[in-house]
């Protein structure tokens, strides 16, 4: 299990002690199949994206071989153009339950890998995943669209769902960054992903028009900040000109407004984006107001109807706590966290020169 060296890096005033993050520590990794399989509850379906954000979050505590047990899973079940279905009966490989593949389900494998990597040093694990992450990365480029977008998913036949989604987009946005900095960390070079990373950055940022509208969603609002996509001043103004839309205070941040129902998950991922854009402060904030969700077994419940009072759906998902201990070990300062979800030092002119 986690050592006590590391659950003390998890710790955050009013947030979490060493001995909540260590019972959220356990409480993932109960989750995680023999496999390395890591649904998210077991009996539930398994999606890359959230197996993935489970595994990083292992990783922060120094769980790196149930980490690395979840990777080997990707890489064994990857399909022969480089995808993953968008979903597994709890975890097993022999029982998708949604066979379309979706384009930023695949991508995020690159965070992870590289994520690992930062955490550990091992060149041997990079070695083994590079071919994973590039035949996932070369699917995902083969859904991008001339306008630079990158469409949602290809279904079962193989017919593309071309409507891009800025939510999913702004997640391959940090996916090729990571997938850049792991080939050139091999010496590798992939143009080709430096340009189509110009491209899709340049949509998120200066483009809404080019994605469905998904206005109602708070991952709209945050992700393209969470990414790294919109920095510096834009960044700012865009969380304050929804704040009052979707953070209902002392409860945590609304999934889609305008219902009564806030949620773990995208309450940790805006505390992550305040952290990228220096608000640290507001950001312990948010996750101190969804300690009502965490359950006695160190657990967090989805999220809460406030109108109602009542905890919906009652289910305690590997990915809610993965990614608080995320935003605990970003604002801890985690170096592999904060790498992977810091904004580069310097970032590419998104601005092509015909527009």
């Amino acid at each position: 299990m986690s050592s006590p060296e590391r659950t003390e890096l998890l710790t955050l005033p009013g947030v979490l002690t060493a001995e909540q993050a260590a019972a959220t520590v356990a409480g993932i990794a109960a989750q995680q199949r023999p496999d390395g399989a890591i649904p998210w509850f077991r009996g539930h379906h398994l999606d890359p994206w959230d197996h993935v954000e489970a595994a990083m979050a292992l990783d922060t505590a120094g769980e790196h071989a149930r980490a690395e047990a979840a990777y080997a899973w990707l890489a064994r079940h990857q399909l022969p153009d480089g995808s993953w279905y968008a979903a597994y009966a709890d975890g097993d490989a022999n029982a998708p339950t949604d066979l379309g593949r979706e384009s930023n389900f695949c991508a995020y494998v690159a965070v992870g890998v590289w994520h690992h990597y930062l955490a550990t040093g091992d060149d041997t694990f990079l070695d083994r995943m590079w071919p994973v992450v590039a035949a996932a990365t070369g699917f995902v480029l083969g859904l991008q669209r001339p306008d630079g977008t990158v469409a949602w998913k290809r279904e079962q036949d193989g017919t593309v769902r071309t409507e891009a989604l800025l939510t999913g987009c702004s997640s391959i946005y940090q996916a090729l960054r990571c997938a850049l900095a792991v080939a050139e960390h091999r010496e590798e070079p992939q143009p080709d992903w430096e340009l189509a990373f110009g491209r899709l950055g340049h949509a998120v940022a200066r483009h809404p028009e080019r994605f469905a509208d998904k206005s109602r969603y708070s991952m709209d609002w945050y992700y393209p900040v969470l990414t790294g996509a919109v920095t510096g001043p834009a960044a700012k103004e865009r969380i304050e000109a929804d704040w009052d839309r979707f953070v209902v205070p002392g409860l945590g941040v609304r999934c889609v407004t305008p219902n009564p129902w806030v949620t773990g998950g995208e309450s940790a991922e805006l505390a992550l984006a305040l952290w990228v854009t220096g608000e640290s402060d507001r950001a312990v904030e948010i996750l101190r107001s969804i300690n009502h969700l965490r359950a006695g077994n160190g657990m967090y419940w989805t999220g809460y109807v406030f109108e109602d009072d009542a905890v919906w759906p009652r289910e305690q998902t590997a990915w809610t706590a993965g990614a608080l201990l995320l935003a605990v070990a970003a604002l801890g300062g985690d170096p592999a966290t904060t790498d992977v979800f810091g904004v580069p030092a310097t970032t590419p002119d998104l601005t092509p020169p015909c527009c």
